[in-house]
């Protein structure tokens, strides 16, 4: 489920990002935001099993990031 919730995430930021750019970053910043206090409190787990628990959201979260630039970097090679 949460993979399914992130991917729509990333859809979202990515149209978003191609339609209003300056106006993407702020959802961008806290999703990312989110993801990142996640991946803390699940970091928080001795040893390798926090290593393992927060690898989710640090993957979720650079996603997030190349979703968004990819909007705008494409929305920047557009002729109009």
């Amino acid at each position: 489920m949460m993979i399914v919730g992130i991917v729509a995430v990333c859809v979202v930021l990515l149209v978003l990002a191609f339609l209003l750019p300056r106006l993407s970053r702020h959802p961008e910043r806290g999703t990312q935001r989110t993801l990142g206090a996640g991946g803390q409190a699940a970091g928080k787990a001795p040893g390798a099993l926090g290593r393992l628990l927060r690898k989710p959201f640090s993957s979720s979260s650079r996603a997030v990031g190349r979703s968004g630039s990819a909007g705008r970097r494409t929305r920047g090679k557009m002729p109009f």
